[in-house]
């Protein structure tokens, strides 16, 4: 991976990880790289994420980590440090896009409003990450994108489930989603990576699904 072009070109889904035990990082990854969902977004919504990303750096080479709910510069540089190799954010401000492009990883940064894509695209910003997606709008919100901003290129995420995973796939401006569907709270909590390796594989195979939509 060189840039954040291959980055959504990688895998249809990025699967949107939120971890409260560190010791679940490794098989978890493991699994969801299994069923063909190699690029793994690790949210610093809980103390253990720094953990989790390191962890899954060391052991699971074959993985792409990466830090999401990237808020301040101080978060994406800890992050960076612990092994992630691209960074992502719900929204950002000119103080935040500077550090992530400081970073020198791939990098989404978060945009619910065609003002927000336009300011990007000024900055040299063509990757973004579209989010709440479903309540920014949805599908239709994103497709109307397509014609005024041609080269903006989107990672929605937010609400999205396999149905709807689809439907946004199919898009010329969606380069994949961010979902979580396929870690289910109970299989994570009962360690069931197999069943997060069957959901992984459903949800690898929605490129194709999505491209004939």
């Amino acid at each position: 991976m060189t840039g954040v072009t291959d980055l959504l070109d990688l895998a249809p889904v990025i699967p949107v990880v939120v971890l409260h035990d560190a010791a679940d990082a490794i098989p978890l990854a493991r699994a969801l790289v299994a069923g063909g969902l190699p690029v793994i977004e690790v949210t610093l919504r809980t103390h253990t994420a720094l953990d989790a990303i390191r962890a899954i750096s060391a052991e699971v080479p074959e993985a792409i980590v990466g830090a999401g709910t990237v808020l301040r510069p101080a978060q994406a540089e800890a992050a960076v440090e612990a092994g992630a190799r691209f960074l992502v954010s719900p929204g950002w401000t000119d103080r935040l896009l500077d550090a992530l492009q400081a970073m020198g990883v791939p990098f989404l940064p978060g945009v619910a409003t065609a003002s927000e894509v336009l300011a990007l695209l000024e900055r040299g910003v063509r990757e973004m990450k579209f989010f709440p997606a479903e309540a920014a709008g949805g599908v239709s919100y994103v497709r109307s994108l397509s014609a005024p901003l041609p080269t903006a290129r989107f990672c929605p995420t937010g609400g999205i489930g396999p149905e709807s995973a689809r439907e946004y796939l199919a898009l010329p401006n969606v380069g994949c989603v961010g979902g979580t569907w396929m870690l289910p709270a109970d299989a994570v909590r009962t360690h069931d990576w197999g069943r997060v390796r069957e959901l992984a594989a459903q949800a690898a195979a929605l490129r194709g699904a999505g491209a004939g939509a």
